[in-house]
C-alpha cells in the first residue's frame, strides 16, 4: 500500500491511469476525507491541507475530530493461537495485553516502511 502520514492521519495513496492523477483517502476513521493531484508535491500539499481544513472544519463547529482509533482492540484467534500468545507474554514477562501491544506495533511499523511517500 502506498500511504503517506500527516499530524497522526494515514491516506492511502492509488494511482488513477484513466484520468492519470493520484487519489488519496485518509484511513481508519469514519469521516471521509479525500484529495487528489497530479503529481507527488502537489499530492502531499493537497493532503496536509485536507486533514488541516477539516481539523479547523471540527473546531469551528464545536466537533471532535474523529478519532484514528479508540485503542480497544477485540480479537477473535484459534484458541491455540491465544495459548501460544499467553506462553510468549509469560516468558517474555509481559502480561498479554502489553506483549500484543508490541507485536502488532512492531508488525504495523514494519508493514508500514514498505511504500510511504
Amino acid at each position: 500500500m502506498n500511504s503517506m502520514k500527516y499530524r497522526g492521519y494515514t491516506s492511502r495513496i492509488e494511482f488513477d491511469d484513466r484520468d492519470d492523477i493520484f487519489i488519496g483517502r485518509v484511513i481508519g476513521m469514519r469521516d471521509v476525507i479525500c484529495f487528489h493531484a497530479d503529481n507527488v508535491a502537489d499530492l502531499k500539499r493537497e493532503f496536509h491541507t485536507s486533514v488541516d481544513d477539516y481539523l479547523n472544519y471540527c473546531t469551528e463547529n464545536g466537533l471532535e475530530p474523529d478519532k484514528i482509533a479508540s485503542g480497544k482492540l477485540m480479537l477473535r484467534i484459534p484458541p491455540e493461537v491465544h495459548a501460544a500468545a499467553l506462553v510468549s507474554a509469560q516468558a517474555a514477562g509481559e502480561s498479554l495485553n502489553q506483549w500484543a501491544a508490541r507485536a502488532l506495533s512492531e508488525a504495523s511499523e514494519r508493514k508500514g516502511e514498505q511504500a510511504i511517500f
